[in-house]
């Protein structure tokens, strides 16, 4: 499963599962806006998007 998220030289956005949601709440932390006329996300100067692709299976516990 692959998650984003939205990082500024002095904040970093929680992961979100799709990029649509990163998007949304990018704006929290400064990282950009997201245009509601023409639905495109605008990012400001020096925002980076990172991803990360996170395993969909928990390890198992170890039994004794």
């Amino acid at each position: 499963m692959k998650n984003y998220r939205f990082v500024t030289p002095k904040r970093t956005g929680k992961w979100y599962p799709d990029l649509e949601t990163a998007q949304r709440h990018a704006c929290e932390i400064g990282a950009g806006y997201l245009d509601t006329r023409t639905g495109q996300f605008v990012a400001y100067v020096g925002t980076v998007l990172e991803t990360i692709i996170r395993s969909t299976t928990r390890p198992r516990a170890a039994t004794a």
